[in-house]
Order: structure tokens, then C-alpha cells, then sequence
């Protein structure tokens, strides 16, 4: 029975095929879906904009950059290679605390914005010369907390700690929870660069002294408290200078500690490993129209349908051509011989 079924299909094969070729068709006219399950990537990137990182100790295409501009330019070098229907979120930090600029919305939807609110970004938008790097880790887990939807972290930062971390005024972070999957980037160099001090007109009036940023053992519960005042704050000559590095093994502790990621973020493509490398925020159900596999189907099917006369017309092209020479070469024999 089965040997007299495809003996029957083998001789009206083109008949069928055109018939499955019209049914494929007809289904895809309807646009039929199928559900898949997909990952759906939210990002909020952290901008630190605490004083230090007005430090020029970077580099873009080869000029020197502060720590912010370069920041910057990775947002944006990021911004240019994510998927649409990728969101993305923005936030400042200063001080203890990490506000939120806006939630995360539609990378492509949003391209022109939100490369508009990181030109407007600079260290003036700070609300305080602190910057208490470890305490912040705090404030963006209940910021994120309280996003509508999950969104992965992604911190930039020099690690500098004003004023410098003391066993008084260093936090614990074991209750931070949600943490996993977030990502530190160090932004800075491990030689360093003395900090600028600017007016609120952004007039340069010199540099950070060391002495500004000294903290004594007595004035550590002072400083966790946010009570520190400053004194003699700009360096008189350029030895007295504070010289602000990458607190490398400071954010790989801490990272380690709450189980987040670590990267330098001195070029671009180490950023986007290490981006590609974090978990999706979260992973939903979506439907996809198949109809252009239904279509594609069906444009294979009637290939099959004319590839066995193209081979016979292949075959035949080249016994012709076969014929040809062996004439022309019996002619060429005749004529020799002649």
C-alpha cells in the first residue's frame, strides 16, 4: 500500500507540491503566531558626579577627557548599539543618595532625549561635595526597588571616597539583597589626577589640597554624620594637590561583597562584554507572526518543483555541447587527413 502511494505521489508530485504550496500561502495570509519566550534587557545607568570625577586623567580619540566626559561617552557609545525595545533608565549620584532622572524607557524611542539629558549632566547638579561610594549602593537598591519593572545596574564611578572610609563610617552592606547582576564600572586611572575646584559658573580656582580631604580617626563619626566641614580647601602649590585614583580594589571588593560585577571601563568593548555578560532583567512570553516561515516554505517547495527539469535541461545543455565538440573534432580530423 505505502510502495502504491508514493508511486502515486512520484506521478503527480508537481500536482501536490503546488497544492501545499497554495495551502502554505493561505495560512500565512492569516498571520499566524506562535508563542516564544524572550529576554527583555532594562538598564539603569548610575552616573557619579561627585568633584573627583572632574578629574582629567582619561582619554577621548586620543584628547584628554575628565572622568565624567568619558563616562559620558561610554553612555552614549552604548546608547548606538542597543536593540530597540532594549529600555534604559538614568541616574545621578552624590553624597549617599542616587536619584532618578527618569525611569527606563525605549532606547530608540527615547534615542534624542536621552542623549539630551547626558549633555546636560554635569558635577553642578550635585547636591553635595560628599561622595560616600559604598553608602550609594544602598540608595539604588531601593531606588530600583521601587521601578515598576526589574532593571540591571550599571554604576560609574572612581571609587573615591570623600571622606575617606574609617571602621566608623563604613557601612555594612549585608542586608543589600538585590544586588545580583548588577555592574560596577571604574572609571579613572591608577596614576591619578589632582581634582579641580570650580566656582557655581564653572571657573576653575585651583585644585583640591590633601589636607581637604584628611579625615582624623576623632572626626569619623563627625564625618558619617555629613557634619564634616572643610578647611583649606584649595592646594597653594601643586605638591599640596590631592591626586584622586581609580579605587580599583575598593569597587572589586565591593562588587565581590554584593555580588555584582566588576569592569574597567577605560575603552568601550570591555564595557559591552561585560554588558552582554549581566543577566536579562527579567524574561516574559511574546507572540511572533510566522508568516514569513510559512512563506519561505512555500517558496522552497516550488524550487523543488523545477529543480528535476533543470537538471534534465542541465543534462541535456551539456550533451549538446558534448555533440558539438565531437562533431567540430571529427571535422578537424577530416580535414587533416585530407
Amino acid at each position: 500500500m505505502l510502495k502504491n502511494i508514493i508511486k502515486k505521489f512520484t506521478a503527480h508530485r508537481d500536482l501536490y507540491t503546488l497544492f501545499a504550496v497554495l495551502i502554505l500561502l493561505s495560512i500565512a495570509l492569516m498571520q499566524p503566531t506562535m508563542p516564544i519566550k524572550r529576554n527583555i534587557y532594562s538598564y539603569f545607568f548610575v552616573l557619579d558626579i561627585t568633584q573627583s570625577m572632574n578629574a582629567a586623567d582619561m582619554k577621548i580619540d586620543g584628547k584628554v577627557a575628565t572622568r565624567l566626559e568619558h563616562t559620558k561617552h561610554l553612555i552614549r557609545q552604548s546608547l548606538a548599539q542597543l536593540p530597540c525595545g532594549t529600555k534604559v533608565g538614568l541616574g545621578m549620584f552624590s553624597g549617599v543618595n542616587v536619584v532618578t532622572l527618569y525611569l527606563p524607557v525605549d532606547v530608540c524611542e527615547n534615542f534624542n532625549s536621552i542623549q539630551d539629558t547626558l549633555d546636560h549632566i554635569d558635577w553642578r547638579n550635585a547636591w553635595t561635595a560628599d561622595s560616600r561610594v559604598r553608602e550609594s549602593m544602598l540608595s539604588t537598591s531601593r531606588v530600583v526597588a521601587n521601578f515598576p519593572e526589574p532593571a540591571q545596574v550599571v554604576f560609574f564611578t572612581d571609587g573615591e571616597e570623600a571622606p575617606k572610609l574609617h571602621k566608623f563610617n563604613t557601612r555594612d552592606l549585608s542586608t543589600l539583597q538585590n544586588a545580583d547582576g548588577w555592574l560596577i564600572v571604574g572609571v579613572g586611572t591608577l596614576e591619578g589626577a589632582a581634582v579641580p575646584k570650580f566656582t557655581e559658573k564653572n571657573q576653575l580656582l585651583g585644585y583640591w589640597s590633601n589636607e581637604s580631604m584628611e579625615l582624623a580617626p576623632g572626626a569619623a563619626p563627625i564625618a558619617a554624620a555629613g557634619l564634616l566641614k572643610r578647611t583649606k580647601d584649595i592646594a597653594e602649590r601643586p605638591e599640596d594637590r590631592f591626586i584622586s585614583k581609580l579605587s580599583e580594589n575598593t569597587l572589586q571588593a565591593m562588587a565581590k561583597e554584593i555580588s555584582a560585577s566588576y569592569v574597567r571601563g577605560d575603552y568601550f568593548q570591555a564595557l559591552k562584554s561585560a554588558m552582554q555578560q549581566q543577566k536579562p532583567a527579567r524574561k516574559e512570553w511574546s507572540v511572533l507572526v510566522i508568516d514569513f516561515i510559512l512563506s519561505a516554505l512555500a517558496g522552497l517547495l516550488l524550487l523543488s518543483m523545477f529543480a528535476p527539469h533543470y537538471s534534465k535541461l542541465a543534462h541535456l545543455i551539456k550533451l549538446k555541447r558534448k555533440t558539438r565538440i565531437t562533431t567540430k573534432s571529427h571535422r578537424l580530423t577530416e580535414a587533416w587527413d585530407s
